[in-house]
């Protein structure tokens, strides 16, 4: 595949997505072609059966091979699923001399001490995002290379999550026949699709209410500051529908999309919906305010854990306050008047996010419908990791030309971007499974 190609799959409890992006000649993106299918082996964002789940990538990424005419070879894959867990470390180093500048390295070293941090078993770290850093004692600086100093000290947001996961995600992948060319965090794609620059800034948080999932993710000063994935989400809704009118599930979940409201008070009490029987059993007869009623007791219940989690990062002091407040997306976010019981409970402004930022103008309207949102960030990551892989190709071109120049023309080279955690979780994944046969 050419390099301004990506594929995003997105592997959700519910639905599994393959979408194909190329970058246009004004640096926006187009989606060439999706494919979807039911998701069958996932459970609250993990997968539980490797087989069903091959299946359903397979079918999801042929359709969009279909849909597209272009044969798909690597995929950028996100991970989620209530495996994923956010801590708060503060670490710090002393450096040998502090008469030169710090640099790359020594921010490596301090990286590298928060992989000390002892996981539960299992876990492993998948992100190390540092959020601003001390230099002998100075605070509240965002970056530290080139200042001197003795004592480099970071805040760190540190994301876990349970290797065995990760790797079944791979081993699916691998197994339908794709290349796993990069792993990220469902909702930091989620928010590259939705957010704008100025919303980060300004602090925003991203709740991405999925099938078995709900995301979070904040936003300060341009850098993301919380996350979290709350292990419930709109099936949840769909079952209590289910049990609590006793319908099978196919006709619950067309009940909440068709008819459903998260605000109870604005069915009148005489509005029926008729739902077929089965098998020559009678039909029956369920008032909307009972649905809604349903429905809102759930995405309450959803919503104020998602408020605990904005409130732990402590969004009521002063300089940590989420000035451009909520932004709700995933398919969960379609629900009517779920923008106003957000609203409602949380004292935030909201908003619905529609995956249209980098996208181009003429995209279709179902592609940027909340549904989307992984699907379509993890093509903008995919895209963006081909062009760092570009930028490397070229840099070593330059170098072994260099290496024939005598060393006076030899210029100083540039400071590399960092390789972050998901890259190197990624060549981890790889490894595991080639060696793992």
């Amino acid at each position: 595949m050419e390099h301004n190609l990506a594929v995003g799959l997105d592997i959700g409890t519910t639905k599994i997505v393959a979408m194909i992006g190329r970058k246009n000649e004004y640096g926006k993106v187009e989606i060439l072609g999706i494919g979807k299918s039911k998701s069958l082996g996932v459970h609250r964002g993990v997968v539980n059966n490797i087989t069903q789940t091959i299946q359903s990538i397979q079918q999801a990424v042929q359709e969009a091979e279909v849909a597209s005419d272009i044969k798909i070879e690597g995929v950028t894959v996100g991970i989620a699923g209530q495996h994923i867990r956010s801590l708060q470390h503060s670490d710090y180093i002393t450096r040998a001399n502090s008469e030169t500048v710090i640099d790359e390295e020594d921010i490596d070293r301090l990286i590298n001490q928060v992989h000390k941090l002892v996981m539960l078993p299992g876990e492993e770290i998948i992100h190390v995002l540092p959020q601003e850093y001390k230099v002998d004692g100075q605070a509240e600086i965002k970056e530290p290379i080139g200042m001197y100093g003795g004592r480099l000290e970071a805040n760190f947001h540190v994301v876990v999550g349970q290797v065995s996961s990760i790797r079944n995600v791979g081993r699916c992948i691998q197994s339908s026949g794709l290349n796993l060319e990069g792993i990220t965090l469902e909702p930091l794609a989620s928010a590259n699709a939705v957010l704008s620059q100025e919303e980060k800034e300004a602090g925003v948080a991203l709740i991405d209410i999925g099938g078995g999932t709900t995301d979070l993710a904040i936003f300060r000063d341009g850098i993301i500051r919380h996350t979290a994935v709350i292990p419930f989400g709109g099936n949840v809704i769909t079952e209590d529908i289910k049990e609590g009118c006793s319908i099978i599930e196919k006709q619950a979940e067309l009940l909440k999309i068709k008819f459903g409201s998260a605000w109870p008070g604005e069915n009148k009490d005489n509005e029926i919906v008729s739902i077929p029987g089965l098998r020559g059993r009678e039909p029956k007869e369920i008032t909307l305010k009972n649905l809604s009623k349903i429905i809102h007791a759930r995405i309450v219940e959803i919503v104020e854990q998602v408020y605990v989690e904005i409130k732990n990062y402590g969004h009521e002091e002063q300089k940590k306050k989420l000035i451009a407040g909520i932004v709700l997306t995933g398919g969960g976010a379609q629900l009517k008047h779920l923008k106003q019981l957000v609203e409602y409970i949380t004292g935030m402004d909201t908003r619905i996010g529609y995956p249209n930022e980098h996208l181009a103008g003429d995209s279709d309207e179902d592609v940027t419908s909340p549904l989307y949102a992984t699907a379509v960030g993890l093509v903008l990551d995919g895209l963006k990791r081909n062009e760092r892989k570009k930028i490397e190709q070229q840099e070593k071109k330059q170098e072994a030309k260099e290496e024939e120049k005598p060393l006076e023309e030899i210029k100083e080279k540039p400071i590399k971007e960092r390789r972050s955690f998901l890259d190197k979780l990624t060549e981890r994944v790889k490894d595991f499974l080639d060696n793992a046969e």
